[in-house]
């Protein structure tokens, strides 16, 4: 495998400065050096770490957030939470009460400026598709395995640039996307849609492309999830994944998304809970591999940007070791951010233990926050760049971002069988049902949006696995209706649905299955003779499919990944780019 360069290996008299084997230099390097030489031990521990405070402001007051806080960090909200621990990171989540809007979430952003000593990491997981965690009205894409069906590098950096200025204007200034893992194993629960694709080299081309999209509105990218998730059927979160794959086969198929990111200059890559054997016979998951953190990622492949952890509460990187073990393992494999301690006051601590023991070095802290510094440098951080409330309605969800969104999105949605379609003839009554939630009911969202085509449309939520009575219910209403839409969101692990989408076919009735997630639901109802693949469930994804189904667009998408037959994953059911269409 070849060593690879990157632009901030280019940077060789910043390097050296932030190696310590140089005087300061001026720019980044002289705000890096000054501000490491004003910290203390403690302060320095703190930039280590990124993790959540709940509340809608950095003070927040209200009994809940106050609860919640006190209940997992022993403060009363974020103010306190950096103050204590003089946090280099604070990351948001929807359940913890930080992206209501995006007017909070600038004032939540302008108020953590506010009190950090050390201008903060703002971060989120805003893939797109099934995991955003800022809603509308900021601009939402159909997510990376719908871009693998588009194979457009440009549409890719496009929906990044987008992202990342929408983001930015609300000051998050790091986003943990884009996932450079390779989807190979159709049985991924983790993964799945939030990859690209199953080819390494498609894959790599995306990643590349998003990573310069978002740096260059001026947000730090990472990578994730370093040596790769994409061929596993255990979900990390609940368990310690093992992936087999031979060295060779890792350099073939994990290998290339990563390194592409590197070369584009990727500000952080994120680890995975996951053991590879042929890569560290340890048993030790790569997030605490030295061999794989060290070994790999910085001396093989030349990364010598922030590495950052997946969430330490996840179950796959505390099976082995314990909470206050896992932290200053990290740090000894590699790692410079320590994401989501499940306690920060257990990892803090154990992380200052471990430097005033002997097992850990100043130094070695040193050179973490010296990166993490400099990226916060290099991302205008130290500025003092602040969130401008007034300008969102211009910055954040305009028609023009969402007009992009469309655009990017038409060129998606992939047409898997065809039976039906385009409906020559509008159908006087159509009936939408299948999947859905109460905060996200898809049906009723397709029932809106061919009704806005004249035609009469009647929605029923069935959820995930539905009951049968609510099957037959769907089966009534199928029964009344000239055409059906079934929505299905990972069917292939959900009998209910497949016995939905089955009672559905056996009407008789003309009946359009449209999966909104994975591409695999097709393999348990192989009978389905029209059948849609949008990767996702977003607004635009939702009116993407009613706009082939009415002939308004010719689909254009081309699976980015294998369907295997069901219970059979080497034959392949529909192979990588298959896809139908018609003249437009």
């Amino acid at each position: 495998m070849r060593k690879i360069f990157n632009r901030r290996q280019v940077l060789v008299a910043v390097a050296a400065v932030l190696l310590g084997s140089a005087p300061a230099v001026a720019g980044t390097g002289d705000v890096v050096v000054d501000a490491l030489r004003r910290m203390s031990l403690e302060e320095k521990v703190g930039q280590l770490f990124v993790t959540y405070a709940y509340g809608a402001t950095v003070d927040a007051s209200d009994p809940a957030s106050v609860a919640a806080n006190r209940r997992q960090h022993g403060v009363d909200n974020a103010q306190q939470l950096i103050a204590r621990y003089h946090l280099g990171g604070i990351i948001y989540f929807a359940w913890s009460g930080n992206t209501a809007n995006p007017a909070q979430v600038a004032e939540l952003s302008n108020g953590i400026q506010r009190v950090s000593a050390v201008p903060a990491l703002i971060s989120t997981d805003q893939e797109h598709g099934v995991v955003s965690r800022i809603g509308a009205p900021a601009t939402l894409f159909p997510g990376n395995m719908a871009l693998g069906a588009a194979r457009d590098p440009g549409s890719a950096a496009t929906a990044a640039r987008i992202a990342g200025r929408e983001l930015r204007a609300m000051g998050v200034n790091q986003d943990f996307a884009p996932v450079a893992d390779v989807n190979v194993n159709a049985l991924n629960p983790v993964i799945g849609v939030r990859s690209f694709a199953e080819d390494p080299e498609l894959t790599a081309r995306l990643v590349e492309a998003q990573v310069r999209g978002y740096e260059g509105s001026g947000v730090s990218a990472t990578a994730k999830h370093f040596p790769g998730h994409g061929d596993t059927a255990v979900d990390s979160h609940t368990g310690l994944p093992v992936i087999g794959h031979s060295r060779e086969e890792w350099e073939r198929l994990d290998a290339p998304p990563f390194q592409r990111a590197i070369e584009a200059g990727v500000d952080s890559i994120m680890t995975a809970h996951i053991v590879v054997p042929a890569l560290d016979p340890s048993g030790d998951p790569a997030t605490l591999s030295r061999p794989i953190i060290t070994g790999i990622l910085r001396d093989r492949l030349g990364y010598d940007g922030v590495v950052i952890t997946d969430s330490l509460g996840m179950a796959g990187v505390r099976q082995k070791y314990g909470d206050d073990r896992v932290p200053v393992l990290a740090l000894k494999a590699g790692v410079d951010q320590l994401l989501m301690p499940p306690n920060i006051d257990l990892a803090h601590n154990a992380v200052l233990k471990a430097v005033r023991d002997g097992e850990l070095t100043e130094r070695r802290i040193d050179q973490s926050v010296r990166r993490i510094l400099r990226m916060k440098a290099e991302r205008g951080l130290f500025g003092g760049q602040f969130a401008d409330p007034a300008r969102l309605p211009e910055l954040v969800g305009t028609a023009q971002h969402k007009q992009a969104a469309q655009e990017i999105t038409d060129r998606t949605t992939t047409l898997v069988r065809n039976a039906l379609l385009p409906l020559r003839t509008p159908p006087a009554s159509v009936f939408a049902t299948g999947w859905g939630t109460t905060a996200d009911p898809v049906p009723h969202r397709l029932a809106a949006a061919v009704g806005r085509r004249s035609t009469t449309a009647n929605a029923l939520v069935t959820g995930a696995n539905p009951t049968q009575a609510t099957i037959e219910q769907a089966v009534a209403g199928a029964r009344a209706a000239e055409l059906t839409i079934v929505a299905t969101n990972k069917a292939w692990t959900d009998v209910g649905q497949q016995d939905l989408v089955r009672a559905l076919l056996a009407t008789g009735k003309p009946v359009v299955v449209i999966a909104v997630r994975d591409p695999y639901d097709i393999a348990y109802f192989p009978q389905a003779q029209t059948y849609l693949a949008t990767y996702s469930h977003t607004e635009v994804s939702v009116e993407s499919a009613v706009r082939v189904l009415y002939g308004e667009n010719a689909p254009v998408g081309k699976l980015p990944v294998t369907i295997p037959v069901a219970g059979d994953p080497s034959t392949a059911l529909h192979p990588f780019g298959h896809g139908l269409t018609w003249e437009g």
